[in-house]
C-alpha cells in the first residue's frame, strides 16, 4: 500500500463535483442555511483524490472540497491497456465497491459516484459495481479504497521475496 505524499502543487488538477448538499440547522433566530460539496480532483495520470468542502456559499464550498481532496490524493497503479492490475473490493462505511479489471476497448463502466473517481485517475478501461450503502460520500472513499489497495506486479513480487516471472506465470 503506498503512503507517499504527493505534491498537488505540481499537477493539473481537474475537478469534478458530485454532490452538493443544503444543510439546515434550526436556531432562535430562524434557519441558517449551508452547503456541502463532495468534490474529487484528479490529473488524469493516476492520482486522484476527494475532499469535503462545507460552507455558506457554493462556490465557496466547492473550493474547499478542492483544497481538501488536493490533500489526500493517492497514486494509482495502472497496466498497459489503462486499467487496474487486478480486481479488488474497496470498503467504507457501509459501501463496497467491485474494481474489475478490463480489456482494452472496454471502457469504464461504473454509477455516477465511482465514475467520478475513476475518470479522474485516468483509468480508460473497468468494470465496477457498487454494494451495499449507495450513500455518495461513501461510495467515492470505497472507490479510492480500492485503488489505493490495488498493487503492481513488481511490488507483490517484492512483498512475497519472488521475481515477476515467477507471479505473472
Amino acid at each position: 500500500m503506498r503512503q507517499e505524499r504527493i505534491d498537488a502543487s505540481q499537477l493539473e488538477l481537474t475537478e469534478k463535483v458530485v454532490s452538493i448538499k443544503r444543510v439546515t440547522k434550526v436556531v432562535k433566530g430562524g434557519r441558517n442555511f449551508r452547503f456541502t460539496a463532495l468534490v474529487v480532483v484528479g490529473d488524469g495520470q493516476g492520482h486522484v483524490g476527494a475532499g469535503l468542502g462545507k460552507a455558506t456559499e457554493i462556490p465557496e464550498a466547492i473550493r474547499k472540497g478542492k483544497e481538501d481532496a488536493a490533500k489526500r490524493m493517492i497514486t494509482v497503479a495502472m497496466d498497459d491497456h489503462e486499467s487496474i492490475t487486478h480486481d479488488y473490493i474497496g470498503k467504507f462505511g457501509g459501501a463496497s465497491v467491485l474494481l474489475k479489471k478490463a480489456a482494452e476497448g472496454t471502457g469504464v463502466i461504473a454509477g455516477g459516484p465511482a465514475r467520478a473517481v475513476i475518470e479522474m485517475a485516468g483509468i480508460k478501461n473497468i468494470r465496477t459495481k457498487s454494494l451495499g450503502s449507495n450513500n455518495k460520500q461513501n461510495v467515492v472513499l470505497a472507490t479510492l479504497d480500492g485503488l489505493r489497495h490495488v498493487k503492481t506486479p513488481e511490488e507483490v513480487a517484492r512483498l512475497r521475496g519472488k521475481n515477476q516471472a515467477e507471479i505473472l506465470g
